[in-house]
């Protein structure tokens, strides 16, 4: 771990600057529904980088880092019910 960094009580990873990153695995019918292509979307509309990408077993991952209270309106989207497709549920870890 680089030196400033730490582990908010959330679990998402942070810099010290507000900054953080976080590693989600979203499962349900995510994907060829558009799922990656809206999520990258919603992440750049708040500020963030992002990258999705399929699984194998039908889930995706997703990678994003930038401010922490813009990483946990990502999160609260994903898990909204307002994603293509359907979630049916998100595993968070830090990066």
């Amino acid at each position: 771990m680089a030196v400033g960094v730490g582990t908010a009580e959330d679990g998402r990873s942070h810099d010290g600057r507000g900054e953080a990153a976080v590693r989600v695995v979203v499962h349900g019918h995510v994907q060829g529904v558009g799922f990656r292509w809206a999520t990258i979307r919603q992440s750049a509309a708040l500020g963030l980088a992002c990258d999705a990408q399929n699984l194998p077993d039908g889930t995706v991952l997703v990678t994003a880092r930038g401010e922490a209270s813009a990483l946990g309106e990502l999160l609260d989207w994903l898990r909204s019910g307002r994603t293509p497709g359907h979630v049916t549920r998100v595993d968070e870890d830090p990066v």
